[in-house]
């Protein structure tokens, strides 16, 4: 009877090998993609961004001229306006590139600052050297995004 136990527990443990070792083939998980819901929600932000980043002559006028209140105004408006757009389209990117999206965001805010600050003291050279900073963080932003909704159907 003893013996009898001993068999019947080695069939098993050889039953259970064979069916671990046979468990299917290794599932590979696709690279993860933007939804439809996420690209539009993108979308709905990056138009205000690119709007944005379209006035940079104007910026760059207002500081040549020296009018430290409209870049004031200019700062803490449409660009802070914008710089908010980038943190709620944030969550909405793949979770690979948020870390750099908030490090360019960041680094966007801290421009701006610096800009503002240069606006306060009158410091032009300042003000242009964070200016010309500020919008290659507006482009290496906008390179972090996907393509629109439309560019995908066409494509």
């Amino acid at each position: 009877m003893a013996r009898q136990r001993t068999l019947i527990s080695l069939i098993l443990v050889f039953l259970a090998t064979f069916l671990m070792s046979c468990g299917g083939p290794a599932v590979s998980t696709p690279p993860p993609t933007y939804t439809q819901a996420q690209v539009q929600k993108i979308d709905e932000y990056k138009t205000d961004i690119i709007a944005v980043r379209d006035r940079a002559t104007e910026l760059r006028q207002l500081i040549g001229t020296k009018d430290w209140i409209k870049v004031g105004n200019f700062i803490h408006g449409p660009m802070a306006e914008a710089r908010l757009d980038m943190t709620y389209i944030i969550p909405n990117l793949l979770p690979k590139e948020q870390p750099i999206a908030r490090k360019v965001a960041r680094d966007l805010f801290e421009h701006l600052v610096k800009i503002d600050q240069a606006a306060t003291s009158g410091n032009q050279p300042v003000a242009a050297s964070n200016f010309a900073a500020a919008y290659v963080d507006f482009d290496k932003f906008l390179e972090l995004l996907p393509e629109s909704i439309s560019s995908t159907e066409e494509g």
